[in-house]
């Protein structure tokens, strides 16, 4: 694993790894950026909104790669055709397919605000609703991912 220079005891005081508990930080943080950057886009400042929300989904693309695809691959794909009835293994699947989602739509956001290189039938018009819509998805995203972190590391959850 990438983190493998890290400590693999986390720092939250839980079960956790340094690379879950890190992850946990860091996503938290990059709520409450993706936040600030809708302030930023209702006060007309799109150029700091596009960097703001560009640079979170860039970052997430990181901690994907290195915590949490890692993650998944090792801890839950292996085990989903037996035990996906496990609470711990349901939080996991569903995080990963709505985070998935969240990301992918993050990215044709980007590729349609930024680029020109879709064909404008493939193009939006209401940046409004697809800007709020992949908020409140990458919202529920971030609180499935804490529900995940509770069902995986923390005792009173298993």
């Amino acid at each position: 694993m990438v983190l493998s220079f890290f400590p693999t005891k986390g720092f939250l005081g839980t079960d956790a790894t340094f690379g879950a508990d890190l992850n946990l930080v860091v996503q938290l943080i990059m709520g409450t950026a993706l936040i600030a950057g809708a302030r930023l886009a209702k006060q007309k400042r799109y150029r700091a909104h596009g960097v703001c929300q560009t640079t979170v989904l860039l970052l997430n693309l990181l901690m994907i790669a290195l915590v949490m695809g890692p993650s998944f691959h090792q801890q839950v794909k292996p085990a989903l055709s037996k035990v996906l009835h496990k609470w711990y293994y349901e939080a996991a699947t569903i995080h990963a397919v709505l985070g998935m989602t969240a990301e992918l739509l993050g990215l044709y956001i980007v590729i349609v605000a930024g680029t020109n290189v879709l064909p404008g039938w493939l193009r939006f018009k209401d940046w409004t609703w697809w800007m709020r819509t992949e908020l409140v998805l990458w919202m529920i995203v971030l609180l499935s991912g804490v529900g995940t972190y509770c069902a995986w590391y923390l005792a009173p959850f298993r």
